[in-house]
């Protein structure tokens, strides 16, 4: 009789180990949204913030709230000109000026500010001392800061790096400039350019079409004279990483690039590898502008949800909550600027536009064969 018991004990039991199994698989019996059950949101975004949204903790995160994001990536200003808008459910540009547009074109009833990353430039120890000593670059112990007025006289001079002190240990005879993105349809480029047009504004933000047109022909080398340059950010990025200064001796990138490595301690960054705080220097504010309610909550999300901040973190953005970055920055003994004290604003979307507009006339002359 025990016996028999036993074996009808032990026939139950193993019926409940196979419907514990199925309702795990099945997400824990409703605890958790099915994929069928999930909204499907879609989104275009800046190139640099498609690994965070890559991250499965993202996805599960998102998922948690009843949604399934999807994005598309291009650059900021073709979010904001070029791109259609109606087959998505957010815009995820990085600036404000960017935000703005996308606001008003789409008539948004608000947007949200949920991460921050100041520009930098990214480089080489032997690089470095090569701009310190020609008084572009200041050490800092850490880090450098990088004197943009300084740094366009050697432009407007078109300097070579040979023509520089100490260019021995990096003899190459090409002009000196700054690799950047294509500033016609990124963002960190137009994030170059405020700086430069605040520089040769007399250190004032350019606020007019007048003002723009005074300071083109002293920014637009900057941008003509790169050759070829790449529509995304995470290009330059990753010939930096991977090809080294040998193409790029001094990147314009968001802190954030660099420091998601840094974090992940996956051995990308070295300790050859340096930042410059361009000197003024601006943030970029990466704003969410919700086309649908859907859009508006992955915003409210992005801007609140205590698991997404920490990611953000993780992927070496700056949030509205320092404490997760900062941690992070401590932990990982991470090479930065603790405070950044010059700080500008950038041109409005309209006199940030006239003079992208200005320099993409240029752009058409060069490849005409007339003279920039």
């Amino acid at each position: 009789m025990r016996r028999t018991i036993g074996i009808a004990l032990a026939a139950v039991l193993a019926v409940g180990v196979i419907v514990a199994i199925i309702v795990s698989a099945a997400g824990g019996g409703g605890s958790k949204p099915t994929d069928a059950a999930l909204v499907t949101v879609r989104g275009v975004i800046g190139s640099e913030k498609q690994p965070f949204f890559a991250d499965r903790r993202v996805q599960a995160e998102f998922a948690k709230h009843g949604l399934r994001v999807q994005v598309d990536t291009a650059g900021s200003r073709a979010i904001a000109t070029t791109v259609d808008l109606n087959q998505y459910d957010f815009a995820f540009p990085s600036g404000v000026p960017a935000a703005a547009a996308i606001k008003a074109k789409a008539k948004a009833a608000t947007t949200y500010n949920v991460f921050y990353t100041p520009m930098v430039i990214a480089s080489w120890r032997d690089i470095t001392t090569i701009l310190e000593q020609a008084g572009v670059a200041k050490n800092e112990g850490s880090y450098d800061t990088f004197d943009v007025a300084k740094f366009l006289e050697l432009v407007k001079a078109n300097t070579r790096w040979t023509d520089l002190k100490g260019s021995v240990a990096y003899p190459a005879n090409k002009s000196v400039l700054i690799t950047s993105t294509d500033v016609r349809t990124s963002n960190s480029a137009a994030n170059y350019l405020s700086i430069a047009s605040y520089v040769a504004n007399g250190d004032n933000v350019v606020q007019s079409n007048s003002d723009g047109d005074k300071v083109v022909p002293d920014v637009a080398p900057l941008f003509l004279r790169q050759g070829f340059t790449a529509a995304s950010s995470e290009e330059p990025f990753a010939d930096y990483l991977t090809i080294g200064k040998g193409t790029a001796p001094i990147v314009f990138i968001y802190e954030a690039q660099f420091l998601q490595h840094v974090f992940a301690d996956d051995g990308a960054i070295t300790n050859d590898m340096r930042l410059l705080y361009p000197d003024p220097d601006v943030y970029s504010k990466h704003v969410v502008v919700p086309l649908d309610p859907n859009g508006d909550k992955v915003g409210r999300l992005l801007l609140t949800d205590p698991v997404l901040q920490q990611l953000a973190a993780d992927y070496g953005f700056r949030t509205n909550n320092p404490a997760p970055f900062n941690k992070l920055v401590q932990q990982h003994h991470a090479n930065i600027a603790p405070t950044i004290v010059d700080l500008i604003e950038p041109p409005s979307y309209e006199a940030l536009e006239h003079m992208i507009e200005q320099i993409e006339r240029l752009y058409a002359q060069v490849q005409g064969g007339a003279t920039p």
